[in-house]
């Protein structure tokens, strides 16, 4: 279909060279010779784009402008001028011009402008498709290879890269194509992370940078006289939602070091931010700091004793710092927290937990509204960000950057989307995360799973109830046979943690510096 174009100058016809270049591309050109007449036209016919000169007798392109957004606000005008007057550039831009030429203007420039407004989404998706078609051979070709834990964490930035930029275009063809090389990669992911993971926490083979050392080995060392430090974990940030929150931290810092690391199994908070937090395993909490460990048969809270926890590892780092710990579960505390950051500001080291995704995830699984909302990962993504553009911790880290910080943004573990069913049995004592159980006598089929039978052999305390761990991969739930289809219905479709897959293990660890 040929695009309209509506152009006003009231020297037109010594634009006639231009006008039937643009004829013979395939546009359709309206002329007239005054701002009148364009307002008129624009208010008679649907036009794809108009051409505005700035300087006409009687209605001045600015006027005719004005009124012409009055009447079609969407259309995308173009204003050319003589003038190079800053005000007029000024005027114009803030009356939501899409371009501004100066004249003389050649016909190449009108074409560009051209394809640059009516065909960008166009062109975009074919380059975009065509660039990931190259890709996708490229990341086949990887996919193959004896990836180690180095290579797999740029394959998941890569696929993390496609998914963000294949969203941004019409086309759905090439993701339905993306989704089939991600669930490839996470079948492989989830077969090297059995083969290979008590390997690294026995020592036997050089593992990656994962949570539980994560504060010996990256915060700590930038304790310095001269540098404060903000830690914010943000439970169940996923690295793609990093990744589209990024160009809002942006505003305030620069991105020193943007990295994945490995959190723990189980990718649960019980386990993964205990870990953060004290600089130890599971085991090795219960073992050496038996008070704060909660065990899964206990009723009471899991992460209650996270700061004992922080406080026990800064005192065994040797850091004698002055430092804060604060967890924000609700706007209400958020709010608080935002208001009296000025008395945290003179501390060397702040570590702030911040939990709205986590129960993002939590309440898109319970309630129908926020699941129609976020119904799939992109979705999902967006909620994130427009949660994140309204809510106290924008203010909190602005005032972070006020008080020029250095700020670290991490997560104790991701959330994945889980659509496929797993059957298992196990006594009533048996806890009640979908994607990783904990017990005795559990009954399940060995293939559906990874089962570590001795729960030492990973570090995980062996409780009166917890003979053995097993979880899930990929996309897979736990459900039980008896009201299977209620799990079902439910579950399914929910994003969940505790299991084995490229978004759950592989975390965001972020370092910022004011601007």
């Amino acid at each position: 279909m040929q695009a309209k174009i509506l152009w006003a100058d009231d020297e037109i016809e010594l634009l006639k060279p231009h006008i039937l270049f643009l004829e013979s591309k395939g546009y359709e050109v309206t002329t007239v010779n005054n701002g009148a007449d364009a307002v008129e036209k624009s208010n008679d016919i649907n036009y794809d784009i108009i051409f505005l000169d700035e300087n006409m007798p009687g209605i001045s392109g600015l006027e005719a402008l004005a009124q012409i957004k009055d009447i079609k606000p969407l259309v995308p005008v173009v204003m050319i001028t003589k003038s190079e007057e800053e005000y007029i550039m000024e005027e114009a831009i803030g009356s939501k011009i899409a371009d501004y030429l100066i004249k003389p203007v050649n016909p190449n420039q009108i074409l560009l402008t051209l394809k640059k407004l009516l065909d960008h989404s166009k062109l975009i998706s074919q380059k975009t498709n065509s660039n990931y078609q190259q890709e996708f051979r490229q990341l086949g070709m990887t996919l193959n290879n004896r990836l180690d834990f180095e290579e797999w964490t740029e394959v998941f930035k890569k696929l993390v890269y496609w998914e963000l930029e294949l969203e941004k275009i019409e086309d759905s063809g090439m993701r339905e194509i993306l989704n089939m090389q991600k669930k490839e990669a996470n079948n492989l992911f989830c077969k090297y992370i059995e083969n290979n993971y008590l390997d690294w926490l026995d020592g036997s083979e050089k593992g990656p940078q994962m949570v539980h050392t994560i504060i010996k080995d990256r915060v700590a060392p930038l304790f310095k006289p001269t540098e404060k430090v903000t830690l914010l974990v943000i439970d169940n940030l996923r690295y793609d939602q990093w990744q589209v929150l990024k160009p809002i931290f942006s505003k305030y810092f620069n991105v020193e070091d943007d990295e994945i690391i490995f959190s723990i199994l189980p990718t649960a908070t019980h386990y993964a931010r205990n870990a953060l937090f004290s600089g130890l395993m599971p085991s090795e909490i219960q073992k050496l700091l038996p008070k704060f460990w909660v065990t899964e048969e206990d009723e009471e809270g899991k992460n209650m004793y996270e700061k004992e926890l922080l406080e026990a590892n800064l005192k065994r780092l040797g850091k004698n710092v002055k430092w804060s710990y604060n967890k924000v579960t609700n706007y209400d505390a958020g709010k608080k927290l935002a208001d009296q950051f000025h008395q945290l500001k003179e501390n060397d080291f702040n570590a702030i937990v911040y939990n709205f995704v986590d129960m993002l995830s939590h309440a898109r699984t319970d309630m129908k509204v926020i699941r129609e909302l976020a119904d799939d990962e992109a979705a999902y993504r967006s909620l994130t960000v427009s949660w994140f553009e309204h809510s106290p911790l924008q203010d909190i880290i602005k005032k972070i950057a006020d008080a020029k910080h250095k700020l670290i943004i991490t997560s104790d573990h991701g959330t994945v989307k889980v659509n496929n069913p797993v059957k298992i049995v196990g006594e009533k004592s048996t806890n009640s995360n979908l994607r990783y159980k904990v017990g005795r006598n559990l009954s399940y089929k060995d293939k559906e799973v990874f089962a570590i039978k001795n729960p030492a052999d990973a570090f995980l305390p062996k409780g009166a109830l917890s003979s053995e761990f097993v979880f899930t991969r990929e996309n897979d739930f736990f459900v039980y046979p008896n009201n299977f289809n209620h799990f079902v219905n439910h579950y399914g479709e929910t994003f969940q943690h505790g299991g084995i897959s490229l978004e759950e293990l592989l975390i965001p660890f972020v370092v910022l510096s004011v601007k």
